[in-house]
């Protein structure tokens, strides 16, 4: 059964599961190599490749590849790439073209039975003859060949004796049909080109509706899950598997509704247009909704998990608000992205008054704040000239303004209190570009005042001395409007101009001076940015990733600007007037989980010593996700006595919650700790295997009975596993020779065999075996 019941694709495996209609589970995802994957084929491939881990299935990827005039390597090689990077490892890895020679066989069986012919209309023919919704079609006049000169001419096609287009082979179905899908629908067309795979083997090439099913069907899959626009496909998927079968496991197609994403484009034909208009600089352009973009940008592959997660699979189709993405992306940085200091516009600053001591070095500045509580840290130096951002400073303060301005105080981040000066120099515009400031010595330690004057607010600054020079990337969403195909007008004309600003001589700390392309930062105050694979040595490229939150940019709008302290802000009193920012309400607004969970242990004396206490078992991030409330923190530490504590963690973070069904902290009265540490115990020492021990604690949590009781009570263990997989193999020989020869989507029927006749074996070690025996 499915770990979590949330959504009605899994409800159905559950029920097939259930009736017997299926003993196993096999899903694949089915890419055609004409583009880059977007964010929409991320959803498709969390699903599949998450329903084959939850189910302890398998999930091939499987390359669409039955159209060469639109194919290239290039996409091949990206789409494997991006299925890995997002953390998924298919069981195979397939191709159409694998299976051209078992298609042609079945169509020359379709025509044989009297189930296809060969037609001699031209394109525009075929749609004449097709009718329309209302009126239906006309028979080709080629309908009634007979079976003879229909299989002759069809083997001329394929020996390559026929011209593009002269001909193609159609089913025949009902051309009256309510279903234009099923009005003799192509099964094969003429191609003179050249496939990325097979060559020039092939000069006829079948159709993805013919094609599609038989892959499904050749590999075994069970659970064929397409987006809602193959609906009316359906019917043609199924009529294929009745005429060309019989198949078993027979696939089922199922529809979910596809990504529909604000200020998005989904259609790679629309993405290619952008990339060979030149409108952006390739595939990867961190605008590019490609996981290509995402992955240069900066975006996490946890983070598009999570995302995909947070929207669930739906039956209808609906726009999804991207700021849900851009949650998904900050709450992931938040937790992993060390703090930096930086300025994209500096103002150059003399510093008066610096004492000797404190020149060139202030002492170690941690990466983390304390809620997300991972260690690093790195020096950061001072000297008598810094920089500030412009934002930072007002000729004319508004009212409430918390930075510097003539005669005010405000504290450095990590460093002194200072008080603005004069202006020294202003550049034609006028704008200023050096201050002088006074240092006040006394507050070097982190100590106010001594004269008890008031400090405005804390502001980031960055030495001069050591600055590290930076061209900046700020991007925004590629289109002005949410919806760039509203109306049916061009979308190119939604493309904002504004998407991309290019920041020259922005300044930076010295630590960033030796960071590796990839690596992501969160500059205070600014945002989180990644160093771009443009960088250099001594030519730093930073992307933006995305603002910290849409607050900062309504503060930076009306001067009152809540400061970054770690991942939290300092408040300020509120600006005067607030702008009204209308994509700010399309953003989430509650705190992140990590956020509540760090409250909480504040709060509550006992959950910090229980959080103390589990990091030094398991690490931060484990006792984080273990200490957000008393009842999960005080199980954990009670289980982690009897087993392993990085074995308890594991289960009680990912597998427990499975087990119950129910909000964690309102059930875990139903687990009593003595139970559930034998229970991992037996998982540590072997003796009990993973997936018998899932089961088992399922029933832990429902009966409330002793594990001793349970554990006496399962299937004895088979004595010679070894013995029951050679005979499975020996029962199904046709299957054992068609694995050999490369069909390897046969391995999950045989874990599914073996399963039955051995209840509560390790699926795990029956993989392996299998695999060793099979090969």
């Amino acid at each position: 059964m499915a770990a979590e019941r949330n959504d009605f694709i899994r409800d159905i495996i559950d029920d097939d599961l259930r009736t017997g209609r299926h003993t196993r589970v096999a899903t694949r995802f089915p890419p055609e190599p004409n583009g880059y994957l977007h964010i929409g084929h991320a959803k498709a491939i969390c699903l599949n490749f998450g329903i084959a881990h939850d189910y302890l299935g398998l999930c091939n990827l499987r390359y669409d590849d039955t159209n060469p005039a639109k194919e290239d390597v290039e996409y091949v090689e990206s789409i494997e790439r991006d299925v890995r990077w997002l953390g998924f490892t298919p069981d195979a890895v397939l191709f159409s073209a694998d299976y051209f020679g078992k298609m042609y066989e079945l169509a020359e069986r379709l025509v044989t039975e009297g189930h296809a012919y060969v037609c001699d209309l031209d394109d525009e023919q075929i749609k004449e003859y097709r009718g329309t919704l209302s009126e239906p079609g006309k028979p080709s006049p080629f309908r009634n060949r007979t079976v003879d000169e229909s299989l002759a001419r069809l083997r001329r096609m394929k020996a390559g004796e026929l011209p593009d287009g002269a001909c193609t082979l159609r089913a025949k179905i009902d051309m009256a049909s309510p279903n234009m899908k099923m009005r003799d629908p192509l099964l094969y067309r003429i191609r003179h080109a050249h496939h990325h795979r097979s060559g020039d083997a092939w000069c006829i090439y079948p159709m993805y509706d013919y094609a599609h099913p038989l892959e499904d069907a050749i590999e075994g899959i069970t659970h064929s899950l397409c987006t809602l626009e193959f609906e009316n496909n359906r019917e043609l998927y199924d009529w294929v598997l009745d005429h060309t079968g019989p198949w078993d496991p027979r696939p089922h197609q199922y529809e979910f509704a596809r990504l529909q994403l604000d200020y998005t484009l989904m259609s790679k034909r629309k993405l290619l247009a952008l990339v060979q208009g030149g409108h952006v600089t390739g595939w990867d352009d961190p605008r590019m909704p490609t996981i290509a973009a995402m992955r240069r940008r900066g975006y996490s592959a946890e983070a598009i998990r999570a995302f995909a997660d947070m929207i669930g699979i739906a039956k209808a189709n609906s726009w999804v608000d991207i700021g849900k993405l851009e949650y998904c992306v900050r709450d992931e940085l938040n937790r992993n992205a060390p703090r930096v200091l930086g300025v994209l516009h500096p103002i150059e600053v003399e510093l008066v008054g610096l004492p000797a001591a404190a020149d060139a070095r202030l002492g170690d500045a941690p990466y983390f704040p304390p809620d997300v509580g991972k260690p690093g840290a790195r020096p950061l130096a001072i000297s008598d000239r810094i920089y500030i951002d412009r934002d930072d400073w007002r000729d004319e303060p508004p009212k409430d303004y918390q930075r510097l301005a003539p005669g005010r105080t405000v504290r450095l981040r990590y460093g002194c209190c200072i008080t603005a000066g004069e202006v020294v120099a202003r550049d034609a515009a006028g704008a200023v570009t050096r201050l002088r400031a006074t240092v006040l010595a006394e507050t070097l330690g982190g100590k106010n005042p001594g004269d008890g004057r008031k400090v405005s607010g804390v502001i980031h600054w960055v030495d001069a001395a050591t600055a590290v020079s930076a061209e900046v990337r700020l991007y925004e969403h590629l289109f002005k409007t949410p919806r760039p195909e509203d109306g049916g007008g061009d979308f190119l004309q939604q493309l904002d101009p504004g998407s991309l600003e290019v920041v020259h001589g922005a300044k930076l700390e010295a630590s960033l001076a030796t960071a590796e392309a990839g690596s992501r930062w969160q500059l205070e105050r600014v945002g989180y940015f990644s160093i771009d694979q443009d960088t250099r040595p001594g030519a730093l490229v930073l992307s933006r990733i995305v603002t910290l939150r849409e607050s900062h940019r309504l503060a930076a709008e009306s001067g009152s600007f809540p400061v970054a302290v770690g991942s939290a802000a300092m408040s300020t009193e509120p600006a005067a007037e607030k702008k009204e920012n209308a994509k700010a309400k399309t953003r989430p607004t509650s705190k992140s989980p990590a956020e509540y969970r760090a409250e909480a242990r504040v709060r509550d004396p006992a959950l910090a010593a229980a959080y103390a206490e589990a990091s030094a078992l398991v690490g931060a991030e484990s006792a984080d996700l273990l200490t957000g409330d008393l009842p999960t923190a005080r199980l954990f530490l009670a289980v982690a006595r009897l087993a392993r504590p990085r074995t308890c963690a594991k289960w009680i973070i990912n597998e427990l919650p499975r087990a119950l069904g129910e909000p964690e902290a309102q059930a875990l009265d139903q687990v009593a700790p003595a139970e559930l540490g034998a229970l991992l115990a037996a998982v540590d020492d072997g003796s009990l295997p993973t997936s018998a021990a899932k089961a088992m604690l399922t029933e832990l949590v429902r009966t409330g009975k002793p594990f001793a009781e349970l554990r006496a009570a399962a299937p004895a263990p088979v004595a010679d596993l070894g013995a029951v997989i050679d005979a499975v193999i020996a029962a199904n020989p046709d299957k054992a020779t068609q694995y050999k020869a490369g069909k390897t989507g046969l391995l999950g029927f045989f874990v599914g065999q073996v399963m039955k006749a051995a209840p509560g074996a390790d699926a795990a070690a029956v993989n392996q075996l299998l695999r060793d025996r099979l090969t």
